[in-house]
């Protein structure tokens, strides 16, 4: 008998030592002490100098529902798990307390970008979903706001399931939307999300047929409101192009419109030229050019650095996959137990934890662009000056008046309260965002390092604490 192939609200969608940790915690009655974890990335992906924070409209209803049904249950217990545990687990749900960033923020490392609050065995259970979901989409949003970046206002539509890694592919879609994408040729996520479902044809159609030309019209026949053409199949400036024209003209005759033409090969700045040039002889100015076939942001600003006129890019494996970053380094870290601040040591400085229940305030200039964000306390006042997370010779001073916290509660007593978690509106957040990030924190070549630090008090904290606990 076939299986539904994932359910996300179970309880076993996650790693085996977060069970193995909470039976730990069941048994010695510290399930239910109050925590406090932090989930934040250390390095930025694509040698970039942000990242889009992404994914939380799909978290929180999952984190909601999150349960375990008897036949998990039953595995469990064969697995060798405690009966009194499962009896436990089987009426699990979550009850704590998520303050997050904004889905769509631009985030920087070292900051929490959201912090879970609640029994110390349920918020340990929703470690493994959570970085699955807020790594992966994270990852995939930046690399399409980078796409977004240097496109401007051309059309972005996001061709990537066949290479995506199975189902990630779905998720995949809507962060390229998030990201700042305009549509996709993934039907499932189309629907599911809302969004915009563009196809074109492949080589195999042209290839069923006696002749290209004869393809082309069959198509055209069967879609004459929304016809894209692939005019590579053979030789695209001496038979595709020729047929897409015949094809365009026909088409008006009949009081229709030939849409676009798509190039999928070869020297695509050249051939994009040659193309424009052959329609605009022939009367059809409003025909639109697509091109496919390894895009990534760097060849998109080489296209349009050689003024090439391309009206649509269509763009696969490097963003479903976010290539060359297999994965956004996110982490899940306890700060505080039972109202004490807690920390992981490392011989290496960058991978000291921060302590404490915090906030992140973002510091604005005159113009109301960014300058900085400062990790501090929740408990203290807004920080009016931070100091480097790691060169405590580096310091700045920062004014009260034009910072913003950014971490605010989404999920209360497990329920979650926001309503709308459609990715165009995440979008929408995101590239106002983006327009207050000034540009040299965008460029791709050596961006500017954006201002991250943390308050004198949490400063004190971390250095009291490593004192404390090193040997």
């Amino acid at each position: 008998m076939s299986k539904k192939l994932i359910n996300t609200d179970s309880g076993l969608y996650t790693d085996m030592y977060e069970i193995a940790m909470a039976q730990a915690y069941f048994k010695h009655d510290s399930y239910n002490i109050p925590a406090c974890f932090d989930y934040f990335f250390r390095k930025l992906p694509y040698e970039g100098g942000y990242v889009v924070f992404c994914g939380l409209g799909e978290l929180l209803p999952i984190i909601e529902n999150l349960h375990f049904n008897k036949e998990e249950i039953d595995w469990l217990f064969k697995e060798g798990f405690d009966i009194k545990f499962l009896e436990w687990l089987e009426a699990f749900k979550f009850k704590g307390t998520i303050r997050s960033m904004q889905e769509g923020e631009i985030a920087f490392p070292l900051e929490p970008l959201l912090q879970v609050e609640g029994g110390l065995a349920e918020v340990q259970l929703i470690e493994t979903i959570l970085l699955n979901y807020l790594n992966f989409q994270s990852l995939i949003a930046t690399k399409a706001a980078r796409m977004r970046y240097v496109a401007g206002g051309r059309h972005l539509s996001e061709f990537g399931l066949r290479r995506a890694q199975g189902l990630g592919g779905i998720s995949a879609s809507r962060a390229a939307i998030a990201g700042g994408f305009d549509s996709t040729s993934n039907v499932y996520a189309a629907k599911m999300y809302h969004i915009k479902a563009v196809g074109t044809m492949a080589h195999s159609f042209i290839q069923s047929e006696e002749n290209e030309l004869t393809a082309f019209r069959k198509f055209a026949e069967a879609h004459p409101e929304n016809c894209t053409l692939l005019v590579d199949t053979y030789n695209t400036l001496k038979s595709g192009i020729p047929n897409a024209i015949i094809v365009a003209k026909e088409m008006i005759q009949k009081g229709q419109a030939l849409l676009a033409i798509r190039l999928d090969s070869g020297d695509l700045a050249y051939l994009s030229k040659k193309t424009r040039e052959m329609l605009d002889e022939a009367r059809l100015e409003k025909v639109q050019i697509v091109v496919s076939n390894q895009l990534d942001e760097h060849l998109i600003k080489s296209l349009l650095d050689q003024k090439a006129p391309i009206d649509i890019f269509g763009v696969g494996t490097s963003l479903a996959t976010g290539q060359p970053d297999a994965a956004l380094d996110g982490v899940y870290k306890l700060s505080e137990v039972n109202g004490k601040p807690k920390i992981k040591l490392s011989e290496n400085i960058q991978k000291v934890t921060l302590p404490g229940v915090k906030q992140v305030y973002r510091y604005k200039d005159e113009s109301g662009n960014f300058i900085a964000d400062a990790i501090g306390l929740a408990k203290d006042e807004i920080p009016q000056k931070m100091i480097h997370p790691y060169d405590i010779e580096k310091s700045m001073k920062l004014d009260s008046a034009n910072a913003i916290p950014l971490l605010n509660k989404v999920m209360a007593n497990g329920q979650s309260l926001l309503h709308n978690y459609e990715p165009k509106d995440v979008a929408a957040y995101s590239k106002t965002r983006l327009q207050l990030l000034p540009d040299e924190h965008k460029r791709f070549n050596n961006p500017h390092i954006y201002k991250v630090g943390i308050s004198e008090p949490l400063h004190q904290l971390r250095n009291d604490l490593r004192k404390k606990y090193q040997v």
